[in-house]
């Protein structure tokens, strides 16, 4: 299995959430889009421990089974779609959760979440791991 982790869900890791911490011990690719690590670094900075979070956060991405995913063309094919289709469903989803799933089915990894946002999208391609 391929899982990409969005914010809440390699913070909850790093807390040391059981469920995750499964996910991604079984899983054979790991991947972070960078709106992932933009948001880690935002986040970051804003707390008061911004040095011993940037150590754990290049300690997991230093693993052979982490991947740091960059957008590209055919990303925007995907954004669009998502976008598109949540637009058609009524649901907000804010851009950066749009380029997370995007980057999600591109790459036919399992989102894992505990954005309760995704619940409402429904989008049949993406594969959802929803935590709570």
């Amino acid at each position: 299995m391929k899982c990409l982790l969005d914010t809440t869900a390699y913070s909850e890791l790093v807390r040391g959430h059981a469920a995750v911490a499964d996910t991604v011990k079984q899983a054979e690719a790991i991947f972070l889009p960078n709106v992932v690590m933009a948001e880690l670094a935002y986040g970051f900075r804003l707390g008061g421990r911004q040095a011993e979070n940037e150590r754990l956060l290049h300690r997991f991405i230093a693993s052979k089974k982490v991947h740091v995913l960059l957008p590209d063309m055919a990303t925007t094919d995907y954004f669009a779609a998502v976008a598109l289709y949540a637009r058609r469903q009524g649901v907000q989803l804010s851009l950066h959760d749009i380029w997370i799933a995007a980057v999600a089915e591109q790459h036919e990894a399992t989102l894992v979440t505990f954005d309760n946002d995704f619940k409402h999208l429904s989008y049949p391609r993406l594969k959802l791991q929803l935590e709570s």
